[in-house]
């Protein structure tokens, strides 16, 4: 077993270094992946120590830091909410609900919508707009599996469903993350290693009736012809992050992690993150966060997001309820706010 064990984590270890080579160069590439709602986090807890946490998060908060850190579930049932305030007066609304199997692992599925509110149409007869509106609708579905190997080593994976449609012209894609948590790195308990692949998965590509376009000829009388628009195919934001978590105990009803993360993006510049927890009898959580971006000689515009910060609030009545609240600061639009609560039975 402890051989199995050995060889999955070397091989794994020897996909990241090959997927940090396909990765590089991801900066000249900016802004030109598409399905960007993808990296739009769902956890306020994560979001609250900016995603540094790849290495220690666990339940449903890991389905979208860390796949494998929902193997590490201690409930039967769990249920999660959340809604975020983004940017541009889009909103994002989030549910999930996963089952713990024991030995035959743990299974969640998830749902992610984006709110885009109503928006005027306009034509190049009307650009000031027709008086019609139109909301276009982002759908991701999720399916989630992670188990634990041992009491140290957890493994999990995202399957996700991908849909983007405005009006009549749509586009669906699938995507796949994986992930595994090391507990006990080098002997030492509460020293915790995490890497996780995100957002793996083929090119998608609009197209319907929306894209149809008519042109006349009338020198040579043939009428009305019709053609449509061939939509570039655009690639996935794929992700490769690893981290490294210590958890302390200051006394017995204190605990202090501190959290870090490198994150190598195909399509923007690599970011290091750093994130502190407090916590006050496994009751109340107090957490920060901050990431850096590299690479960039113009970091001013690149670096959109600034420093985070949130609270968490569980208390027993029956079952556990955890309500999560996280901010994170955005230089050239309005804050972003992400509530979220979770069910634990």
């Amino acid at each position: 077993m402890t051989k199995k064990i050995t060889y999955f984590i070397t091989v794994l270890l020897l996909g990241t270094v090959l997927f940090s080579e396909v990765f590089a160069g991801g900066a000249k590439r900016n802004g030109t992946a598409g399905a960007a709602e993808l990296l739009i986090p769902s956890s306020a807890s994560g979001l609250a120590l900016n995603g540094a946490n790849i290495s220690s998060v666990s339940g449903l908060d890991a389905v979208f830091y860390n796949p494998a850190g929902f193997g590490g579930t201690l409930t039967n049932t769990e249920a999660m909410f959340s809604n975020l305030t983004y940017i541009a007066d889009i909103s994002m609304s989030y549910a999930a609900v996963g089952v713990n199997f024991t030995d035959l692992g743990s299974l969640a599925f998830s749902l992610r919508t984006l709110n885009f509110g109503d928006i005027p149409v306009t034509t190049v007869e009307n650009p000031y707009g027709t008086g019609s509106t139109f909301s276009p609708s982002f759908v991701t579905l999720g399916l989630t599996y992670a188990n634990s190997l041992t009491d140290r080593i957890r493994v999990g994976f995202n399957l996700k469903l991908v849909s983007e449609k405005i009006e009549r012209t749509s586009a669906t894609g699938f995507a796949l993350d994986a992930g595994i948590q090391y507990q006990g790195l080098a002997g030492l308990d509460g020293l915790n290693f995490g890497i996780t692949l995100k957002n793996l998965g083929p090119q998608m590509k609009f197209d319907g009736p929306d894209l149809i376009r008519s042109a006349s000829e009338t020198e040579a009388k043939r009428g009305t012809n019709y053609y449509t628009i061939d939509a570039a195919s655009f690639e996935l934001p794929s992700q490769l992050e690893l981290g490294l978590s210590y958890a302390y105990s200051i006394a017995s009803e204190y605990k202090m992690v501190v959290s870090s993360a490198f994150q190598n993006n195909n399509f923007a510049n690599d970011e290091y993150k750093f994130g502190g927890e407090f916590v006050y009898d496994d009751m109340l959580f107090l957490r920060g966060g901050y990431a850096y971006m590299g690479e960039a000689s113009d970091n001013e515009y690149q670096q959109f997001f600034g420093v985070t910060a949130g609270v968490g609030v569980k208390v027993n009545i029956g079952f556990e309820l955890v309500v999560d609240y996280a901010y994170r600061a955005a230089k050239f639009s309005e804050s972003n706010h992400l509530i979220g609560v979770k069910f634990n039975f």
